[in-house]
């Protein structure tokens, strides 16, 4: 069966989670320069840094009614609009208030785009290929956040080299903008707004098996019903924070965003030098992911989740030594378990995290709950990577990587007694046990 329209349309919304792994990448390389512009403390770094979460918050909070009102399509032109904005907004700022004005308002396009649009990738994806399809945005956000990495390299020498490096975002933007102008909604909003003749098309378009069939079937989900809280949706609500809380909390963003700025610490010489160890870092978060899309399914949730929480708590463990050890070779011991965690957490906790809150919530409430935990995981990463140089400097590397170590090990435990196994169970089997 040919499903080349099905793959262009899921391209085109993929480029959403580039922008949104290219916004979070790109601070880190600039943050070397940002310094030189601008006499700026460490408390107020960690907010420029933790401005995107802010902003993610509130663009996580206003996009469920806002997709639900104009339709998925809308949702992801107008963030590619914010996106747009927000780029060159951050390119021209001449203070730090203005920076992190810009940074707030590509924070809000990051979190419009983190339930906008995998839930069109859902939507339009036939079910026999809904896991592949709905897999592009994850792999596109840490190409974006490989892409950031390998623009602040080719920037690093120049005159005006962190405004082009946040400048830069607007261009995957235009593409995600004139990409979906030239697409359709999703067949459910489209039947949903009584468009059925044009959902009909889409199907058609995208190779479902019997479009009639499942327009019947959308029909029949399609009643709305008023959210009402119910001690059903507790044990799902714990776990599903929980994991946002282990996702952030075991200090992933606080290395992504601040990679050349520990390599700095940890004895590369010259920012280039940080800046090109940290493509390697990137180009392996890129490549691991794809391994849990393939295994996760074949040994299961929770095996994946053992495996990266061990490798991510050893290579914290070690890397907190690398700030109190002085050998001449201590870079290359920082570079290589940055990379070990790096590949710990995308095997793991990277895509099996968000799979599962995919997984453990009752249907009704599924695009509700999951709206909430995204919310709570970007409040989560506001704080970490706010405080993160505040603690380095308080406290010191030693101390702060050992927290994030022992995170590891308290979400471990977490882990093995609360998260369920749901490899090869159904949605509805799922919900019924959750609910016992």
């Amino acid at each position: 069966m040919n499903y080349f329209y099905l793959y262009i349309c899921a391209l085109c919304a993929s480029f959403g989670g580039l922008l949104s792994g290219y916004d979070t990448g790109v601070i880190s390389g600039a943050l070397l320069y940002i310094n030189k512009s601008f006499d700026i403390s460490s408390s107020a770094l960690g907010f420029l840094v933790a401005s995107v979460s802010l902003g993610a918050v509130l663009g996580a909070l206003i996009n469920g009614v806002l997709i639900d009102k104009i339709g998925r399509k809308k949702v992801l032109i107008l963030t590619a609009l914010i996106f747009i904005f927000g780029s060159i907004f951050c390119s021209i700022s001449k203070t730090p208030a203005q920076l992190i004005l810009s940074r707030i308002l590509t924070g809000i396009g990051v979190g419009v785009v983190s339930f906008a649009g995998p839930l069109y990738l859902g939507e339009i994806a036939p079910k026999e290929k809904r896991g592949q399809i709905v897999s592009f945005h994850q792999i596109a956000i840490t190409l974006g956040i490989l892409f950031s990495y390998f623009s602040n390299y080719m920037c690093a020498n120049l005159v005006h080299n962190w405004r082009i490096m946040l400048l830069i975002g607007a261009f995957p933007a235009f593409v995600l903008l004139l990409g979906m102008f030239f697409q359709k909604d999703t067949p459910r909003w489209l039947i949903l707004n009584g468009k059925t003749d044009e959902a009909k098309y889409v199907l058609e378009k995208f190779k479902t098996t019997n479009p009639d069939e499942e327009i019947k079937n959308i029909k029949k989900t399609a009643n709305k019903e008023k959210i009402v809280f119910s001690k059903k949706l507790l044990k799902p609500f714990m776990i599903g924070i929980g994991l946002m809380f282990a996702q952030i909390a075991t200090g992933i963003n606080a290395i992504i965003y601040y990679t050349p700025s520990i390599f700095k610490m940890t004895g590369f010489e010259t920012n280039k030098d940080a800046l090109f160890a940290t493509i390697f870092i990137g180009l392996i978060n890129f490549l691991m992911t794809f391994p849990a899309v393939f295994l996760s399914d074949k040994i299961g949730r929770k095996p994946l989740l053992y495996t990266g929480l061990s490798g991510m708590g050893l290579s914290l463990f070690i890397l907190a030594f690398v700030f109190v050890l002085d050998f001449s070779f201590i870079k290359y011991l920082a570079l290589i378990f940055t990379t070990l965690y790096i590949v710990s957490f995308s095997m793991s906790l990277g895509p099996i995290a968000l799979l599962l809150i995919s997984e453990i919530f009752p249907l009704k409430y599924r695009g509700f709950a999951m709206s909430i935990s995204i919310v709570a995981n970007f409040i989560f990463n506001f704080i970490t990577t706010g405080v993160f140089p505040v603690a380095i400097e308080k406290l010191g590397g030693f101390i702060t990587f050992m927290i994030f170590a022992f995170i590891c090990l308290i979400s471990f435990i977490f882990v093995y007694f609360a998260v369920p196994e749901t490899k090869g169970i159904s949605l509805e089997e799922i919900e019924q046990r959750m609910s016992n």
